[in-house]
């Protein structure tokens, strides 16, 4: 009898499926990019969790749940591309929950483009991404030259009597253009720019910029790559015992594992962020940015990192286009998504008609005792400068 029971449940839930709305993310869970790309499907299940839980989205009349497919770019562009067209032409999904890093965002757009999907991603800050004139890309994050332009303007409102600036970067489309703004904003401010270099992806010795940076001696540092590098670079610059006053890196410092990979070595070092668990925003899911990092630490035990909150907030930005243009047609999302104004934990999220997000600034945190203090525009915490000298 039970057993006849249980086959009936099934045919009816068959005869009666409950509807759904697919986003489909091809994102780096190994390779290079592994760490964040883990953490932005942390972001999109913690989403879906939630707009499940609280009934999933309205369109019209009607509630959907959400799913999310998701497959491993592997973090190499040219397989973000293929495995986004497979999640489009194969599986049927015309949403997509972008992938981490700016090369997979920019080699994943014209796929986006060319079979008229939508890409909401909160994961390429490269100002590359809005000058190909694409209609169906929608970006969360501050673009990539605001990260360089806001290390400098911190470096120098600590100190004006430091003038020698040494940038090197990834050679990659998001470490270069933030590297760009850096130098860009070096230059306004009247530094002495004694070396502007790059470095290969995948890099595994440093050594020659190293002696470089030894012989110039420069007041400030400021580093443009990734999670891998950035622990690399400290590492080097130890080794070499370079010690400028300001240190500051992209990406790296902004996740837990920078600062439990290198120990003390990572004190007192900035890093550009898009949010910080120091900011509150009013929240459609979780009430405000402090409820969601409560309900964070409740079910991790540490801090969210902002590509978590990011991807959260990509999720939150697509369904409320959906719930706005009452429909799931892309032509009528697309438009509710160039009209959408809407405050989020990650910010007020607003774009411009090329996709790119105007309306959210970013934050600046450094390393103190092991954690992440938000110290610009406003001062969770007092900056530490000059930066500790190297044990």
């Amino acid at each position: 009898m039970k057993v006849l029971l249980a086959i009936l449940l099934v045919l009816v839930s068959l005869s009666f499926p409950q509807d759904v709305i697919k986003f489909g993310a091809a994102i780096s869970l190994t390779g290079k990019l592994a760490k964040e790309g883990q953490l932005l499907k942390q972001g999109y299940e913690l989403w879906k969790e939630r707009v499940n839980a609280l009934g999933g989205i309205k369109v019209g009349g009607k509630h959907y749940k959400v799913d999310v497919v998701y497959y491993d770019d592997q973090s190499d562009p040219v397989t973000s591309a293929r495995l986004v067209e497979r999640l489009i032409v194969e599986d049927g999904i015309k949403f997509i929950l972008g992938p981490y890093g700016s090369a997979q965002v920019f080699s994943s757009a014209p796929i986006v483009e060319k079979y008229g999907a939508i890409m909401v991603q909160a994961g390429g800050a490269s100002s590359d991404i809005y000058q190909k004139g694409y209609r169906n890309v929608f970006g969360l994050y501050t673009v990539a030259p605001n990260y360089g332009r806001d290390l400098v303007e911190l470096a120098t409102n600590l100190d004006r009597g430091a003038k020698r600036i040494a940038i090197i970067y990834e050679k990659d489309i998001f470490s270069q253009d933030a590297a760009e703004g850096a130098l860009e904003h070096a230059r306004r401010k009247g530094l002495n720019v004694v070396l502007y270099e790059g470095y290969p992806k995948q890099v595994q010795d440093l050594s020659s910029l190293m002696q470089k940076l030894r012989l110039l001696k420069p007041d400030i540092v400021i580093g443009s790559g990734h999670f891998q590098d950035a622990v690399l670079m400290v590492k080097q610059l130890k080794q070499f015992r370079i010690n400028p006053r300001f240190l500051g890196l992209t990406v790296g410092p902004a996740l837990p594992a920078f600062a439990e990979a290198l120990g003390e070595d990572a004190e007192g070092i900035f890093g550009p962020v898009q949010w910080s668990t120091a900011l509150n925003y009013r929240d459609p899911l979780f009430g405000n940015n402090r409820e969601f990092v409560k309900l964070y630490r409740e079910r991790f035990g540490s801090d969210p990192e902002y590509h978590v909150a990011g991807a959260v907030a990509a999720g939150i930005v697509f369904q409320k286009a959906i719930e706005k243009a009452g429909s799931v047609e892309v032509d009528k999302v697309r438009n509710a998504l160039r009209k959408l104004k809407v405050e989020t934990l990650f910010g007020v999220i607003g774009f411009d008609d090329t996709g790119k997000v105007v309306t959210k600034p970013m934050a600046v945190i450094q390393i103190q005792r092991g954690r992440q203090v938000t110290v610009y525009p406003f001062e969770e915490a007092k900056p530490i400068y000059p930066k500790p000298q190297w044990r």
